[in-house]
């Protein structure tokens, strides 16, 4: 399998992936905007966008969008991040012209209609409803804006009630001329491919789309983090989560903190799941994991509880924190976890959708891909006082907890220690 990256006259960034074999064919588009990148006034606007590329072209209606995918057994979707927006499609090898002719055309030439606005606001206005239904979710929002307080990274990614009724047609189309250019963009496609017949239906489906533009300049979050988030919900369980600040993605120490969050709580190996569910059965869900951007991180851990059982569990992760702190890694644990990074990964790309979605994802946040060989190789390499240096940079840190639902007086005497 070979990787090629190209750069085309008009500005565009192209990754092709020849996978021998493969039935499918995945292209993918990757956006450098995401939600951290809108004024406060437009915050949701990458996300309402994302859904409007779906309503229809100059020359395709939503329907026939929809039907053009479904009638060859793919699928097409898209999502939105802090830092780009992405969208993508599957599809069976024969149907690769399809796959890039179509994401073309969403791209570069969407209606962005007044009456598509207006009727998907009310689906997004529904989304923020379900996810406000939702309490880990508000938990985990509620964490995010003690960790990045008056910062964007800290609010939603869809935007709130007033933000979302407030956008127009007009902030829309503005948001998409400005930032929806080559310059700002990367295709990727991962199958049984000729790169170049690839490179050629990229260059005729993309020709619409703006050539140069401007990267988004961003502000490195700078504030003190906040302590203590607590919510009162009438729910079943009390939702927690945990977070310290972290570093960005390019800082030397990222695999090393991989290997961290893994004996930590990113798996059914990890100390949390094992002391608190395996050992006690106090919960169904606990995990921890790490986001990292441009400029800055964090990790976060999150555990369910009844709440009668809310204030054991938030002083079991206390426990656990202190113990990693104090004691740092087993030999056995960091070489359970170096496996589980490499063969997961390995896994992992099994599928052009998978080698597709990496590629395009690196190229967009780092500018470059690593090789998966060099990647596993760094996550070999990490070693127990990798992991010390990690331990104590990002543990050392403030603790931010946040919790949804019947809170009682123990949990609060457990979370503000």
């Amino acid at each position: 399998m070979s990787t090629q990256i190209t750069q085309l006259s008009q500005g565009l960034t192209v990754a092709t992936e020849n996978v021998p074999g493969a039935l499918s064919v995945a292209a993918g588009v990757w956006v450098g905007v995401g939600a951290r990148d809108e004024p406060a006034e437009l915050s949701g606007a990458s996300h309402f966008l994302e859904h409007l590329l779906f309503k229809g072209t100059a020359d395709r209606s939503a329907k026939q969008i929809s039907e053009s995918v479904d009638r060859v057994g793919g699928d097409m979707n898209a999502f939105t991040t802090k830092e780009y927006t992405a969208y993508y499609c599957r599809l069976p090898r024969r149907s690769q012209a399809m796959a890039i002719e179509l994401l073309g055309d969403v791209l570069s030439r969407p209606a962005l209609r007044e009456s598509d606005v207006d009727s998907e606001r009310k689906v997004i206005l529904e989304e923020l409803a379900m996810d406000d239904d939702s309490p880990d979710d508000v938990a985990h929002r509620l964490l995010l804006a003690s960790l990045f307080p008056e910062h964007p990274l800290g609010r939603e990614t869809a935007g709130d009630v007033e933000t979302v009724m407030a956008t127009t047609a007009a902030d829309i189309q503005q948001f998409h001329a400005y930032w929806y250019r080559s310059n700002n963009t990367v295709v990727a496609v991962a199958g049984d491919i000729d790169h170049d017949v690839v490179l050629g239906q990229i260059t005729a489906a993309f020709a619409d789309l703006g050539v140069d533009g401007a990267k988004p300049e961003r502000i490195r979050p700078e504030s003190s983090p906040g302590a203590i988030s607590l919510l009162e919900d009438d729910t079943e369980q009390v939702h927690l989560t945990f977070g310290f600040r972290a570093f960005d993605r390019m800082d030397p120490d990222r695999e090393a903190l991989d290997v961290m969050n893994h004996i930590l709580g990113g798996g059914m190996s990890s100390r949390l799941f094992e002391e608190i569910r395996e050992k006690r059965g106090l919960v169904y869900s606990v995990y921890s994991g790490a986001s990292l951007y441009s400029d800055g991180g964090l990790l976060s851990i999150y555990a369910g509880a009844r709440p009668e059982q809310a204030a054991e569990v938030a002083g079991l992760v206390r426990i656990e924190l202190d113990r990693l702190r104090t004691h740092g890694v087993t030999n056995d644990e960091l070489d359970i976890a170096r496996g589980y990074l490499s063969g997961s990964f390995a896994l992992g790309l099994e599928d052009s959708g998978s080698r597709m979605a990496r590629n395009a994802g690196l190229l967009t946040a780092m500018g470059a891909i690593r090789s998966p060989e060099e990647q596993a190789a760094r996550w070999e390499a990490v070693s127990s006082s990798d992991v010390d240096r990690v331990i104590e940079r990002i543990l050392s840190r403030p603790v931010v907890v946040s919790a949804v639902g019947p809170i009682t007086d123990e949990l609060r005497a457990v979370v503000e220690v």
